[in-house]
């Protein structure tokens, strides 16, 4: 009897400001994994947001993976990948 296979869609988040180099570079690596796997990602700045600020500011960048605290600080991207498939 073969695996039953689920199709699931996942969205990854983001979090950072502007002006921020681990944040540039986090973006690179979610961009290009995001891109490569047709997976829809989306940046949020803590500046625009008091309670991203309150929760993530000693944290940026933080990225989410279906809206769970996935990386910080940096982005793995072999775990992105693998969280991803």
């Amino acid at each position: 009897m073969g695996l039953l296979r689920r199709d699931r869609s996942h969205t990854v988040t983001l979090i950072g400001k502007p002006g921020c180099h681990l944040c540039d570079d986090a973006r690179q690596v979610v961009s290009r994994v995001c891109d490569e796997l047709g997976v829809p990602w989306s940046e949020r700045s803590i500046l625009d947001d008091e309670t991203l600020r309150e929760r993530y500011a000693e944290q940026i960048p933080v990225t989410l993976v279906d809206d769970r605290q996935h990386d910080y600080f940096t982005v793995d991207e072999q775990r992105l990948r693998r969280a991803l498939r």
